[in-house]
């Protein structure tokens, strides 16, 4: 999307309601009750929860830690926008304990907040790529979103993510 185009999307919020997957991941701390919280931050600064996905156990991908990660995946209906939702997943995740926001590489964390999917929308920006890029490569963000959508339909490919399972 070219950067003209990042004027038409509102920066904070809009009058209309989008539905949002977000996912979710700890591997530090009280991890349930660090998705708990997160939970329930998310549904009174962001909006509606809608479903909440089981909690999934995995093992750390992309980086090497003797920690365990757990994670979800939520649908929330908001009113803001991408990008205010991102400013506020990020702010959230400050407030929640998180220290350090990864730009090069990855590591241990309190609280990771993602925007896997946001309507229909496709947004390549330096600082956001919806629907997320990793989604089919990661088994511990796919599971857990098919378990909430089954017949979500990935806006690049226009195929169901569960048809886009990697062997």
């Amino acid at each position: 999307m070219p950067d003209s185009f990042k004027k038409f999307i509102p920066l904070h919020k809009t009058n209309f309601m989008s539905l949002v997957y977000l996912g979710l991941g700890t591997n530090l701390g009280d991890k349930e009750q660090n998705l708990n919280n997160t939970i329930q931050v998310l549904s009174i600064e962001v909006g509606n929860v809608l479903k909440r996905s089981s909690f999934y156990a995995s093992k750390p991908w992309g980086f090497e830690s003797e920690n365990d990660f757990l994670n979800a995946v939520v649908l929330v209906e908001t009113y803001l926008s991408p990008f205010g939702l991102l400013t506020k997943t990020q702010e959230i995740e400050r407030n929640l304990g998180r220290t350090v926001k990864s730009t090069v590489g990855y590591s241990d964390r309190l609280i990771d907040i993602d925007i896997l999917v946001f309507d229909d929308l496709i947004i390549d920006q330096p600082t956001l790529k919806v629907p997320h890029p990793l989604i089919a490569e990661r088994d511990f963000v796919l599971n857990p979103l098919l378990e909430v959508a089954p017949e979500l339909i990935d806006p690049v490919s226009k195929k169901r993510f569960q048809d886009l399972i990697l062997p």
